[in-house]
């Protein structure tokens, strides 16, 4: 394992404010909001400000001030923060991004859930932290092959861990980050106390009967989860089957980078129909295109969608998992692009012990609501420590 700091050559940033400048726009597009994907007017504003106003080395400040590695495990090199807790009986915890996600989602939480004694809280809830980036993901760099699926990049997990020595430890995961998650605690089960999802897709199974008494809640989850697969899944359909052709238009023109993200931010934050930034400051958003412009991954990341075909909620049978063995804990934020249905949830798994349901956030919630991620995570570690 090697030290690392996050160090862009000053030749990138001019290259990027170069290309922002140079844009060439799309023309003849009718007017209709967001219906259609991002409008052209908002996007010209946001390409402007991250060409003049945004502070890519304020991002690089922030990631330097916590303990970063690299490592190589199964082939690929693996990039990971590690931060541990002043408190020697903290308990270890993986957390694992999403797509499109990086470390940097979770920057704003790392302080309340390593030292909760310094944020006002309870010493008892600390966590040592590992937040890795998945291999083809910013700072890891393009994957060496193909082949990095959920379970391949669970396996590394399990991997990292042991190297690190943690000999017991949570796996906690957002959007694709859960999948890797499950997959991890069904792989080291031995080693991993309890599974924590932000993100659980379900479905109904074959019997006909799964879709009658429903409560008014359990529609409008399986309503949200029935709109996302039909309407606001058309990245994740190109990238699970056409990665190749995607990647070329997102790794040449970075206002192509920025639509292609800054649209996720708008579907499935708590923007409640407004813009990505009524959820999250725009420099924080920014951050996120910027890592998979500058690093190069815009390509390599997009490969994770072709590899794990098989658990996306586009695919049949998502939703339908395994007999996880060990504990699990789900929170629900209300403006994720899918929502689940307990009773789904619970034939699914025999092992949930902890359900939490919240008034707001998304798909994001370290950055949308860091508040309630943390008491929701502190809570599940009291759970688990009480076992």
């Amino acid at each position: 394992m090697e030290p690392f700091r996050v160090q862009i050559p000053q030749a990138q940033l001019d290259d990027l404010a170069r290309r922002l400048a140079e844009t060439r726009w799309p023309v003849g597009l009718p007017e209709a909001g967001w219906d259609r994907g991002v409008p052209v007017g908002y996007l010209k504003d946001l390409a402007e400000y991250w060409r003049t106003e945004f502070d890519w080395r304020k991002v690089e400040e922030r990631l330097n001030a916590f303990p970063q590695f690299t490592t190589t495990i199964d082939g690929a090199n693996v990039h990971f923060l590690h931060v541990r807790s002043p408190e020697p009986d903290a308990t270890p915890m993986i957390i694992t991004h999403g797509w499109p996600g990086s470390v940097v989602e979770f920057l704003d939480v790392i302080g309340p859930l390593t030292d909760p004694r310094a944020h006002g809280g309870d010493p008892g809830d600390a966590f040592h932290l590992v937040i890795p980036s998945m291999p083809g993901f910013g700072f890891s760099g393009p994957a060496p092959d193909g082949g990095w699926n959920t379970q391949r990049v669970a396996g590394a997990w399990a991997q990292l861990m042991a190297e690190l020595d943690y000999e017991r430890y949570i796996a906690q995961g957002v959007d694709f980050g859960s999948g890797v998650a499950l997959v991890l605690g069904l792989q080291d089960a031995e080693h991993v106390l309890a599974v924590h999802l932000n993100t659980l897709v379900t479905a109904p199974g074959d019997d006909p009967a799964d879709l009658e008494d429903l409560s008014e809640a359990d529609q409008h989850s399986w309503g949200k989860s029935d709109t996302f697969a039909k309407i606001l899944s058309g990245s994740m359909k190109l990238q699970a089957t056409r990665p190749h052709t995607v990647a070329y238009g997102l790794s040449d023109s970075p206002v192509g980078q920025l639509a292609w993200v800054i649209e996720k931010y708008r579907d499935w934050a708590d923007t409640r129909g407004g813009l990505p930034e009524d959820a999250i400051e725009r420099d924080k958003v920014l951050a996120i295109p910027a890592i998979y412009w500058l690093t190069q991954t815009a390509g390599s990341s997009g490969q994770f969608y072709y590899e794990s075909v098989d658990f996306l909620p586009i695919s049949p049978g998502a939703g339908r998992y395994f007999e996880l063995t060990v504990p699990l804990g789900v929170a629900v934020f209300p403006h994720a692009p899918f929502k689940p249905v307990r009773r789904w949830a619970e034939r699914e798994f025999s092992t949930i012990q902890h359900w939490n349901e919240y008034d707001r956030g998304g798909n994001f919630p370290a950055m949308e609501v860091p508040d309630l991620y943390v008491a929701e995570l502190q809570e599940f570690g009291r759970l688990v420590k009480e076992r």
